[in-house]
């Protein structure tokens, strides 16, 4: 697979799954454009991980909750590179409580992030696509968003909302030879699983047939190959990447 002289935006990149995609799309030849909201440092280090090892990329900050950042923030880059060839909507974030203590607050600002943000960096791309007739759209939901979660109804909805989006997406985009597919993590490691009790993260083991938890590689390997041109014909379509936790 090759993604020379693509360009790649992926949001929520700076660490963790997004760091790990950043980087295999990265060394497949792609210019990595890294999003992150509050963590320069994260994304430098991302950024420097790829230059390091031969790659291209840069930072960018946007908030892919505001309309707004969006809208500078794809006008610099389409001034600075002249197009956008994928797409990765991977940036997430968690507010867990059980409904009956859920705040609007909370729940507005998993959906607003979650799945508001998908919508419009997938709409600030679209354009562009249709005009070259060449795009990937990857959009990161979760396990969650298959099989719900007590503690996670917000996240879970947004997750799942991407599903739908995805699908409607993929038949508005289609004859343009624009690709729109997903990637569903089980439980992967990261920092906000490594803060897990080992009793909570041995309960999650046993939920799942393999037995352990996935890598934050296991997931860019999927989204390499539904940006390449291998998965040139398939769209509208998800990944499950859990180690057998959902079937």
């Amino acid at each position: 697979m090759s993604l020379s002289g693509k360009i790649a935006v992926v949001t929520g990149g700076s660490r963790g799954i997004g760091r790990a995609i950043c980087q295999r799309l990265a060394a497949l030849g792609a210019t990595v454009i890294v999003n992150y909201v509050s963590n320069p440092a994260a994304a430098e280090e991302t950024v420097k991980s790829i230059q390091n090892a031969g790659g291209k990329a840069e930072s960018i900050q946007f908030n892919v909750a505001t309309p707004e950042e969006i809208e500078t923030a794809f006008k610099k880059i389409l001034d600075a590179h002249g197009r956008v060839d994928i797409l990765v909507n991977n940036a997430g974030i968690t507010r867990d409580t059980l409904l009956m203590k859920m705040k609007d607050e909370q729940w507005d600002e998993v959906l607003n992030t979650n799945l508001k943000g998908v919508f419009l960096c997938t709409k600030a791309v679209s354009r562009g696509m249709m005009k070259q007739r060449w795009g990937r759209i990857i959009n990161i939901t979760s396990v969650i968003g298959f099989a719900g979660n007590a503690g996670q109804a917000n996240y879970a909805a947004a997750k799942a909302g991407i599903v739908g989006f995805t699908k409607s997406v993929a038949k508005e985009l289609a004859s343009r030879g624009i690709t729109v597919n997903g990637v569903a993590p089980g439980y992967i490691v990261t920092d906000m699983t490594r803060n897990l009790s080992e009793e909570i993260t041995n309960t999650i083991k046993g939920e799942i047939p393999m037995g352990v938890l996935g890598e934050a590689e296991d997931i860019a390997g999927a989204v390499a190959y539904l940006a390449s041109d291998d998965a040139r014909y398939v769209t509208g379509q998800f990944i499950h990447v859990n180690g057998g936790m959902f079937m």
